[in-house]
């Protein structure tokens, strides 16, 4: 091609992956006939690059996630009840919690991996971090309740650990989806040497366009980052908006631990998947390995069982994006896994229904019917309008990154084609010129940009394509179908465990206990970064359609230059500032309208009064009395046995008494603890074998205390049965008869039969 050729058309030339522009004898230009950089530093043109430094784009992503986890915070914290600050949550899990942070602070850190009262393994992480909060806040002269330390390490794993989280995973899966952007590719080509070879004989109307065309490049890309960041924005507020989690935990029992590992859990997904780039790419894999394996290990510290939510959400990403070799490595350990959970099953849980899974959680009974909890999953767990907005955004979302992806993939076999045909015919004619720089302005228009042919790989030189950090030209597509085939398995873990019933729901669901609040956490999880993809295509598609009719013909007169600032701005603002609104819409009306929030947090309140109708329940204002004046007499040394299901068993945090069952399940089937061999003895009627069991407890005197039947909010708790006898008025009387007891004090003003007796054992 000739010089004249150049000036005349303005042509931008692209082979093999290489694209030429006149960007660079623009800056040559103005560099040496200009006067060199003093005269460009008066060039009013290079005055709005000075507005956007480039320090900008490093504090943006950060000001907009302080923003966003700030609000996530704010969110949380006015959802808190305020009524467990001072008096515990009355449920069947929340004691045991309680009594671990008391015995962190009795014993110390060494007891953190023996928590149980058997001295048995318990995930320790929540109740450690409890612990620190209650040591640092007396370093500053505060003292902190265990309720306070509770509190504030459920409200920071919640408010900030988990839309922290979150927020690491959307951004990894948008970066992945954007760093494909065509314009990123144009101009790391306009920026090297190798792309540019045009003569420094272009006159000053072709330099006009040409900087017209790069201030398109530097539009889309700002609109592109600029997506990015708003959408990040949203991301920890709707990942506290759902009340599948926290809100739901706090209430179900509460299963503090399990919640804790699944805040933490985002973390570990998204340093997996950064692994298998690295692994793709052959390169710091042992960085990364080091990393992904702290992350698990304090997620399994944080509970075990997460798991299997980790290894259900990963297995499409394992299929799609690693060696064949690595993925039978992978389901390798997942069946050893998958058999040492067996076999812990059968040595912990002794049942004679194993062989027959359809009697497995034979006390279960569905909640919801197919199509209520199908709907559920593709909303979130949001109501009302918010839940109808997240579930459109969620399909259509879907849907348009599937045709993106396709598109991109079909342009860029066309390219290859392209390519293979200039490698036969090397040499143009000066119509064939006109053509390709028609070509290469179609590219740059914006109806053009989801669908361009550059690598996916933003930061990889066009002039390197074998790079060994490249990473595969479908990544996007790959990313879609883990992503959905993520959501429809979590999606059918749910539906089994709600709805269906029957022996093969019972062994898919087994792993979270059949336990639909458990399985309710793993749905933001992968709903979010989905919905986050899903949003991003569609922003792209409207940044066509709405450039469509704005194409530029050509660049060789001067009304390109105005055409291609229309172009720029209606192909490259309209789509982001479209899903800014509706991101911002859903944000701002889930927290409107949040029904299912607002009942959990009822609930915890309710459970954390002690205005009960019924005498019986756990804690009342009669039982805290009875067991303040309980405390008042025996002191904190010596052991109080009692039925922990009457509530007594918060005497342990409420007061620091020495309680002997501080929980409801201490475990009778372990060897060697005094736990099964009181509990038989007491029921045997025997007061010599009760003396001989009770006694050697410790070297203080030990009570008995009585304060009514079972709590009703504890019937579900399967070994319920194990503490009849300690109710049983006829047996206790015959102890008295016999003096194996001695009532040393009377409640029965507080409830009928109430009392508190001392074993009477020899000094």
């Amino acid at each position: 091609m000739t010089s004249e050729q150049i000036t005349n058309t303005g042509s931008v030339m692209a082979n093999h992956g290489s694209i030429q522009t006149l960007a660079q004898t623009q800056l040559r230009q103005d560099g040496s006939s200009n006067g060199g950089p003093s005269e460009r530093k008066r060039d009013p043109r290079w005055r709005p690059a000075m507005l956007h430094p480039a320090s900008l784009r490093v504090l943006l992503p950060w000001i907009t996630s302080i923003i966003g986890i700030a609000s996530a915070l704010c969110l949380v914290i006015a959802w808190f009840p305020s009524t467990v600050w001072n008096t515990p949550i009355v449920s069947s899990d929340a004691p045991a919690h309680y009594y671990f942070i008391r015995r962190l602070l009795d014993e110390g850190l060494g007891v953190a991996l023996h928590l149980w009262p058997h001295n048995s393994f318990y995930p320790p992480l929540f109740h450690v971090c409890a612990y620190f909060v209650i040591k640092i806040a007396a370093l500053f002269g505060v003292q902190c309740s265990i309720y306070a330390a509770f509190n504030i390490t459920w409200i920071i794993a919640s408010g900030v650990i988990f839309p922290s989280g979150m927020l690491v995973l959307c951004r990894y899966f948008l970066q992945r989806w954007n760093r494909g952007n065509p314009i990123s590719c144009i101009s790391q080509a306009s920026s090297t040497p190798e792309s540019s070879s045009v003569s420094e004989s272009s006159n000053v109307s072709n330099q006009q366009v040409s900087s017209a065309v790069n201030r398109q490049y530097n539009a889309t890309l700002d609109a592109t980052f600029v997506l990015q960041n708003l959408i990040g924005l949203f991301v920890p507020v709707l990942a506290v908006s759902s009340v599948c989690h926290p809100y739901g935990l706090l209430n179900a029992g509460p299963l503090i631990a399990f919640g804790f590992a699944t805040s933490l859990l985002p973390f570990l997904i998204a340093a997996t998947l950064r692994l298998f780039d690295e692994i793709a790419a052959r390169e710091h894999i042992v960085k990364w390995l080091v990393i992904t394996a702290v992350a698990g290990v304090v997620c399994l510290v944080a509970h075990p069982r997460i798991a299997f939510t980790y290894a259900l959400i990963l297995v499409p990403f394992i299929v799609l994006r690693l060696p064949w070799k690595l993925i039978l490595g992978a389901f390798i350990a997942m069946c050893v896994g998958a058999v040492a959970f067996v076999a812990l099953m059968l040595t912990s849980f002794k049942s004679d229904r194993w062989a027959n899974p359809a009697s497995w959680f034979h006390s279960h009974q569905p909640s919801k019917n197919l199509w209520e909890s199908i709907s559920f999953c593709f909303t979130d767990g949001l109501d009302g309008f918010p839940a109808i907005l997240f579930a459109l955004l969620l399909i259509a979302g879907t849907v348009a990154a599937f045709v993106c992806t396709f598109r991109r993939a079909a342009v860029r076999s066309s390219d290859s084609l392209s390519a293979a045909v200039s490698t036969v015919a090397p040499a143009f004619s000066a119509d064939a010129d006109v053509l390709v720089s028609d070509a290469a302005v179609s590219l740059v228009s914006a109806s053009d940009l989801p669908a361009a042919s550059c690598s996916d790989a933003a930061d990889v030189s066009l002039s390197a394509p074998s790079e060994p950090s490249r990473p595969r030209r479908n990544d996007r597509l790959r990313d879609v179908i883990a992503l959905t085939a993520a959501f429809l398995l979590v999606t059918l873990v749910y539906v089994c465990t709600v709805t269906l019933v029957g022996a093969l729901p019972n062994i898919i669901s087994s792993p979270w206990y059949r336990d639909e609040n458990r399985i309710m956490t793993m749905l933001p999880l992968v709903a979010l970064p989905l919905l986050v993809i899903g949003v991003n295509a569609l922003s792209e598609c409207v940044s066509a359609c709405a450039a469509s009719a704005s194409s530029v013909p050509s660049l060789s007169s001067e009304s390109a230059v105005s055409s291609v600032k229309n172009v720029s701005f209606a192909s490259n603002w309209i789509g982001p500032i479209a899903a800014f609104l509706v991101i911002a819409i859903l944000a701002v009306f889930a927290q409107i309208v949040c029904p299912s929030r607002t009942a959990a947090r009822d609930a915890i309140i309710a459970h954390s009064s002690l205005n009960q109708s019924d005498p019986n329940e756990q804690l009342t204002e009669q039982k805290i009395t009875v067991l303040r004046k309980v405390m008042e007499r025996t002191g904190t040394q010596a052991t109080i046995i009692s039925d922990p299901l009457n509530g007594s068993m918060y005497a342990e945090t409420l007061f620091n008494a020495s309680m002997l069952y501080p929980i409801i399940n201490a475990r009778t089937d372990v060897p060697s603890v005094p736990f099964g061999k009181v509990e038989t003895a007491f029921a045997s009627g025997d007061g010599q074998q009760v003396l001989g069991a009770v006694c050697p407890l410790t070297d203080a005197p030990e009570y008995f205390l009585t304060m009514g039947d079972q709590a009703q909010s504890l019937q579900s708790f399967p070994y319920r049965a194990q503490y009849d006898a300690f109710h049983n008025e006829e047996l206790i009387d015959a102890y008295m008869d016999g003096g194996t007891l001695v009532k040393v004090a009377d409640y029965s003003q507080y409830g009928q039969g109430w009392a508190l007796y001392r074993f009477v054992c020899a000094d």
